[in-house]
């Protein structure tokens, strides 16, 4: 839920920007926040306790059968 009040602020924020004519750069400041929220995800996931050698194992069977799945629906629908 806390997600969604920022969410909606932007939206707003940016529907009165367009109204306004105004075009601000956001280009730096999505660059910080992106790669602020993927620092904190590392920390976050560095933190979790788990078998290395399992995760990559049901990892790569999991993309393995990804594109199975979707080179068997690629044929079948192509």
């Amino acid at each position: 839920m806390n997600v969604f009040i920022p969410l909606i602020l932007g939206l707003l924020l940016g529907y009165l920007l367009k109204r306004a004519g105004k075009r601000p750069n956001l280009e730096t400041p999505t660059s910080i926040a992106l790669l602020a929220m993927i620092f904190f995800l590392g920390v976050k996931t560095g933190e979790v306790q788990v078998n290395g050698l399992w995760l990559l194992g049901v990892s790569a069977i999991f993309a393995v059968l990804t594109i199975v799945g979707s080179l068997l629906i690629a044929e079948v629908v192509g």
